[in-house]
């Protein structure tokens, strides 16, 4: 099971992620910027049906109260998942800096275990 673990860790490009891993957080960042501020859209009224007689004024109040409340729903969804995407870009950052340390450190190991190694050959020559 451990096999199919080195194969995948192996063939990531972990030099690429590393190196875009700070252009994905300020781009969360950013957008977590943008989304808090405010954005002055332009709604367009969708086109009257001639052969239908034009709604009163209560409906077009009901109409816009339900238009108001979506907006609103999907104001707080695009924040949370802004949000949420702001955290993970965070979290894959530590992630990265956390598999570069671990990565320097393997190298260290594998350069202390072959010259320990070649002390002990070279102690078992003599």
């Amino acid at each position: 099971m451990a096999i199919p673990w080195m194969v995948a860790l192996k063939v990531i490009p972990w030099g690429d992620v590393i190196e875009h891993a700070p252009k994905v957080l300020n781009a969360a960042r950013k957008l977590m910027d943008r989304q808090k501020a405010p954005t002055g859209g332009t709604v367009t009224p969708a086109p009257l049906d001639m052969g239908e007689a034009p709604p009163t004024l209560g409906e077009l109040k009901n109409r816009l109260i339900e238009a108001r409340q979506l907006i609103d729903q999907q104001a707080a969804t695009q924040e949370q998942m802004a949000q949420t995407l702001a955290e993970l870009a965070e979290q894959n950052a530590r992630l990265v800096g956390a598999v570069d340390l671990l990565r320097k450190r393997t190298r260290v190991l594998m350069v202390a275990i072959a010259a320990l190694v070649v002390s002990v050959v070279w102690l078992f020559a003599r």
